[in-house]
């Protein structure tokens, strides 16, 4: 009798949190009702967590669908963040060149980072896509060089502070958003990026620099054949640093870090002594390679994120729908039309580079004009494709995951996953293009989940989500997503 009231509780309890649950809208809303997930709902640890997603591998689930709404029962926050830029300790002609963007408040990354880097702390900042992450390091490295550069003698080609990226794309992306703020602070920033080193090693620019953005393969050659000075930098940003801390990168790059000599902590005096490391990225691992400590002692990093760090972006709805191979076309078809019919840009991700030019050719044989974009393309041609859709000429892009990280996304309203992505961290970089700080309103993801693979992908994503967990593997992905990419990263 005791086990029969046992079982009768644990049912009883069930279905009161299940109830109490559903006052609220769902989480997570099924094609399938009973598979709506609330708030609050919790799962016996006997039953386990039902997922809508559990029989997709079977052919019948075809058009089963469900929807995540992360914050389905939460108000719009009026502020991004509580704190002021002042409080924070930003310089009052800073506040000056944020308000004057449009900037009013901080958001949570850039309250929990600028201090700490204002400090000279060495700063490892981790936080969710399209939340501030570059102007959280910019800032308060633009205020020291306004600190640091009366006091320091003028040099060609010597800047204060280097940012370092991976990609041509990211390098100029953060670029043009340092030369926003600088042109109202009397400061240079200078891009330096692969494919002319060559002509620039015959003919060296000559040139003051305040902070140079860069890409790692161009600078270490430029700094190897002394064009390039790193006397007067007090600053090194990796950004992208999952990337850079890669097998791939990361011998050239203790290579280069070691002649900085990066401080366990720089004294924040005028001039500055030594060299101020600052890692930023999306998606880090929890434990940094060894390899770190070839340049900088690890127990000196220090570590700022938000609760969102991988977790499913909780303001974008996210539909994710299994479809056959052969339906794919036509709902993709039905989708984008509904988009142009609302004048909504939309970026088109796939897996490999032939799948996007066939995304391309169908969509503009049915009368969509829409341009693709891949990592075999020369850059000339991929740049000038993609400022046709940053620009509004084309509201449709088909694209791979070159196009995951770096690009001016903002005006992105709707993410179509055609193919869903073979990791987790590759399906946070490509929903991210979108809601991001001044994105527009309503913005959304679609998931076709059509391959065993996929469907596997889901279930784990999907679960994570019930138990309001970090997506699954997001460090364990890492590698092998960038070994997948790494050929198609411009040095």
């Amino acid at each position: 009798m005791s086990k029969l009231r046992q079982i009768l509780n644990l049912s009883y309890c069930r279905y009161y949190s299940v109830q109490q649950a559903k006052k609220k809208l769902p989480i997570i809303s099924c094609k399938r009702p009973e598979f709506n997930h609330y708030e609050g709902q919790s799962y016996s640890k006997f039953e386990g967590i039902k997922l809508a997603s559990k029989g997709w591998l079977h052919a019948k689930s075809k058009n089963d669908y469900f929807i995540i709404y992360g914050n389905a029962n939460k108000k719009a926050d009026k502020e991004v963040y509580k704190k002021s830029f002042e409080e924070i300790g930003v310089c009052n002609e800073l506040i000056e060149v944020m308000s004057h963007q449009g900037y009013t408040m901080p958001t949570e990354i850039q309250t929990k980072a600028i201090p700490s880097i204002l400090k000279g702390n060495n700063t490892v900042v981790t936080a969710e896509t399209g939340c501030g992450k570059t102007l959280a390091y910019l800032l308060p490295i633009f205020q020291h060089i306004l600190e640091w550069k009366p006091s320091l003698e003028e040099e060609f080609n010597s800047p204060l502070a280097v940012v370092i990226t991976p990609s041509r794309e990211l390098a100029e992306q953060i670029s043009d958003v340092a030369e926003n703020i600088a042109q109202y602070l009397n400061l240079n920033v200078t891009t330096l990026v692969g494919g002319r080193t060559k002509r620039k090693m015959l003919n060296p620019p000559i040139e003051y620099c305040d902070m140079l953005v860069t890409t790692l393969g161009a600078y270490s050659k430029l700094v190897t054949t002394g064009i390039y000075k790193i006397n007067n930098v007090h600053h090194v940003v990796l950004d992208e640093a999952d990337t850079l801390l890669d097998d791939s990168f990361i011998d050239k790059l203790s290579f280069l870090l070691r002649k900085f000599g990066i401080q366990i902590k720089v004294e924040m005096q005028v001039p500055p002594k030594g060299c101020q490391l600052t890692l930023v990225s999306a998606t880090m691992p929890h434990e940094l390679p060894e390899s770190v400590s070839s340049f900088v002692a690890p127990d000196s990093l220090k570590t700022v994120t938000t609760s969102n760090l991988h977790k499913v972006m909780p303001h974008v709805p996210q539909k994710f729908i299994r479809l056959g191979k052969a339906q794919k076309p036509l709902e993709l078809l039905k989708l984008v039309q509904a988009d142009m019919n609302q004048n909504r840009p939309v970026m088109i991700f796939s897996n490999k580079t032939t799948t996007c030019d066939f995304v391309s050719m169908f969509l503009n044989e049915n009368n969509i004009e829409c341009i693709n974009i891949n990592g075999q393309m020369p850059v000339d041609l991929k740049m000038g494709k993609f400022d046709m859709y940053r620009s509004g000429k084309v509201n449709v892009l088909s694209c791979t995951d070159i196009a995951s990280r770096g690009l001016d996304t903002i005006r992105t309203q709707h993410i179509i996953n055609y193919d869903f992505p073979l990791y987790t961290a590759d399906y946070i970089h490509r929903c991210g293009r979108t809601g991001r700080i001044g994105s527009p309103a309503d913005c959304n993801v679609t998931n076709f989940v059509a391959w065993p693979r996929e469907i596997q992908l889901v279930q784990r994503i999907e679960a994570a989500v019930r138990k309001h967990e970090p997506l699954p593997s997001v460090n364990a992905n890492i590698r092998r997503m960038i070994e997948d990419r790494v050929s198609k990263m411009v040095g």
